[in-house]
């Protein structure tokens, strides 16, 4: 069935195929000049980080994150995040704008300051969010950065390929299947691009004190792992003994769904003994194993984009799934906006690949044995000596990005025709020699420059950091859209003070009516 769907692609012409819709969601933390994480409020100038459509924060009042609307190629997409950096550099006063995903230097959890998003009970309820992160998990967590990249392919794509299949389900319903179909071979391969994107193969000693770990020095002030790829995607990153219980399904929309709201109303012991209050003052949303939905960590999810108010489980049950979110990808510091074009094409050529190919249910045993393989590629993924769990057997972790790897050039070699261009062939030779010659993996370059350098994490990501600045500093933006940042700025902020005063309903009503609505 597999390459039979691989069949039906290629006998697919120019005049059906309309290519990708993407979008990047990038985090970074703001640090002062000392390479410390910053202990000032968002800037106002960059607007209300509840209602700015394209500048935000994710967990902490200093890691920013930047949100570019849906393009329609690599370039559009990168053009975009690179504009709203340039908005972005000139509001940061002597800050600077952190290229790493492993943060800068911390002062335990009192040094991370949690996001505000003012006094509105949406903002309450996101701040509330977050305050239970930090009493479940610890705020350390919440300085690290990634980014996100969002992918879907458009109706008539859709309609094209059901005919193909000759499918007869509803149109949303048949893609809410393909998306999952597509999420399942994702889980089966997503260790291969934390073997060729891992970037945070290194530390600052600040995020590790007084935590056991089995982690080596570079120098005084750095901790790395030998063979690692991705710290931040390892257990000193986003890991939970009470997510570790979840067995959320990712097989189908229905089973997805119901996995996730049975953690969200399912209690765990050790968030009842710590409350939903301290005095009058909330500090979770409740006491199940998951907050929301999107306390889940994965390395990918199925989306559909909510309304304000409405949760993503109510808003995939009523609408189908529309997007994929790929979330286990490391800021790349050499880059400007921490992703690059050929690492983008790579992307959508590998995801659709993931939907053209054989996609199984996946059972128990098979669950168990991926989560395994990420794991090592995380933690050893650099090690000539690492064996990945393929079926009934193993497979040598090199062989197996390679056949991988070479599986996806007919694939490139379509879509490049479909656009009478290159890129596809070109983003595939790149990864490809990142395996014939391991020092480009980028966690191994980051360790390279460092050494090269003679600089520990901090030292070094603060330098790329201030090169990015001033490189961007230099540039300015075109007065169209410097006009267009600066009224979304504008109107982002009278958006929160007009919610702010329209709203009436005490935050503990309004939380009881969030939390009872189903």
């Amino acid at each position: 069935m597999g390459d039979s769907r691989h069949q039906l692609f290629q006998q697919f012409a120019r005049d059906q195929w309309a290519g990708f819709h993407k979008g990047i969601e990038k985090e970074g933390l703001r640090v002062d000049g000392n390479g410390f994480i910053a202990q000032t409020p968002h800037p106002r100038a960059l607007g209300s980080t509840l209602t700015h459509p394209r500048i935000t924060t994710d967990y902490s009042e200093s890691l920013l994150e930047l949100i570019t609307p849906v393009c329609d190629s690599t370039d559009a997409v990168l053009a975009s995040l690179y504009d709203i950096h340039h908005f972005v550099h000139q509001h940061l006063g002597d800050e600077v704008f952190w290229a790493a995903s492993m943060p800068c230097g911390l002062d335990g959890d009192d040094s991370i300051p949690i996001a505000e998003y003012g006094s509105s009970n949406i903002g309450q309820l996101k701040h509330v969010y977050r305050q239970g992160l930090a009493v479940r998990y610890g705020r350390m967590m919440q300085s690290i950065a990634g980014a996100h990249y969002n992918l879907s392919l458009p109706d008539s794509f859709w309609a094209q390929w059901q005919s193909a299949l000759a499918d007869e389900q509803p149109l949303q319903a048949f893609k809410s299947q393909q998306y999952f179909w597509l999420v399942r071979n994702f889980r089966r391969r997503s260790w291969l691009l934390m073997l060729l994107f891992g970037a945070s193969p290194a530390l600052d000693r600040s995020f590790v004190a007084n935590v056991r770990h089995t982690l080596s020095p570079l120098d005084s002030s750095t901790w790395y792992g030998p063979e690692a790829t991705s710290l931040r995607m390892g257990d000193l990153g986003y890991h939970n003994n009470a997510q570790a219980s979840l067995n959320i399904c990712f097989n189908e929309l229905s089973t997805y769904t119901s996995t996730l709201a049975q953690a969200i109303h399912t209690p765990w012991p050790e968030y009842e003994r710590i409350g939903t209050r301290r005095g009058d003052r909330f500090i979770q949303i409740n006491t199940s194993i998951l907050q929301i939905e999107n306390e889940y960590y994965s390395a990918i999810r199925p989306k559909r984009t909510t309304h304000r108010g409405e949760k993503p489980i109510q808003a995939l049950d009523a609408r189908g799934v529309e997007y994929v979110e790929v979330r286990c990808l490391d800021l790349d510091p050499f880059s400007p906006v921490g992703m690059s074009a050929p690492q983008i094409d790579f992307l959508d050529l590998f995801l659709l690949d993931c939907l053209l190919s054989d996609s199984p249910k996946i059972d128990d045993q098979e669950c168990s044995h991926l989560d395994d393989n990420f794991k090592d590629v995380v933690n050893r993924g650099r090690s000539h000596e690492l064996s990945l769990v393929d079926g009934g057997g193993s497979t040598n972790v090199q062989d197996a990005a390679r056949a991988l790897l070479e599986r996806l050039e007919p694939l490139a070699a379509k879509l490049d025709g479909l656009s009478d261009g290159d890129r596809y062939r070109q983003a595939l030779l790149q990864q490809r020699q990142k395996l014939e010659d391991p020092s480009l993996l980028p966690s191994a370059r980051v360790i390279d420059a460092m050494n090269g350098a003679g600089q520990g994490h901090r030292d070094w990501v603060l330098a790329k950091s201030r090169e990015h600045q001033q490189a961007f500093r230099k540039e300015g933006l075109s007065p169209q859209v410097q006009a267009e940042f600066e009224r979304q700025s504008a109107e982002s902020l009278a958006e929160q003070e007009a919610m702010e005063a329209g709203d009436t309903q005490p935050f503990a009503e309004f939380l009881a009516a969030y939390l009872a609505d189903e």
